[in-house]
């Protein structure tokens, strides 16, 4: 069962690392095709997207509670549909023109990674599964204490604790990974750092 629900909890670290960087590289794109678009849409996507990708940031800065994740997706939303709306207007306004389709594409591409992003910080091993965890790792020790107990020879107990310590820690480490805001293991930001430090640069 340790086993078992490990290799759940890395492989759900694994694919939060993943939607950071996919989210981090479809926003650079992004950017990077914002500086096609003809004045003044240019310079406003880029305020937009250097305010997009310092939400996300923010929030890994901190605990976030739930109403500050909620907040911060609300706000994220609506620099989205602000995106969108400019780019179809300017699409409207000539709808021959490369660099708009490919803005449009690219940012629809950023929305969908962000619900990705979203997706795969919410999937958590299910505390059940921590319960049974806890339940096997007590009965097994007390089990093993009390037949160590029993034996008339020499008692030799340091086996017993270090494997107690042991068990104790793996699953201790299993719930760390499980918590991507909370726990010492985090995901690295460093994609998104770099975005927006590059966003930063593009603005003048």
């Amino acid at each position: 069962m340790i086993g078992f629900s490990f290799a759940i909890a890395l492989s759900r670290f694994e694919a939060r690392r993943d939607a950071v960087l996919n989210e981090a590289n479809a926003i650079g794109t992004t950017a990077l095709r914002a500086r096609l678009l003809p004045a003044p849409y240019d310079a406003e996507a880029l305020k937009s997207l250097r305010d997009y990708v310092q939400l996300r940031l923010d929030l890994t800065q901190r605990v976030a509670s739930a109403s500050d994740v909620k907040a911060a997706i609300g706000r994220s939303n609506e620099i989205q549909e602000t995106l969108w709306r400019n780019a179809m207007a300017l699409a409207a306004k000539d709808t021959g023109m490369v660099p708009t389709g490919l803005f449009i594409q690219s940012l629809n591409e950023m929305i969908d990674n962000q619900g990705k992003h979203l997706e795969a910080t919410r999937g958590r091993v299910p505390n059940i599964v921590f319960v049974a965890l806890y339940g096997v790792a007590v009965v097994a020790f007390t089990l093993a204490g009390y037949a160590n107990g029993l034996l008339e020879e020499r008692r030799v107990r340091l086996p017993v604790y270090v494997m107690a310590v042991l068990v104790s820690a793996v699953i201790l480490l299993i719930q760390d990974l499980d918590r991507p805001t909370a726990g010492s293991i985090r995901v690295s930001q460093q994609p998104m750092i770099d975005t927006a430090a590059s966003i930063a640069a593009y603005i003048k």
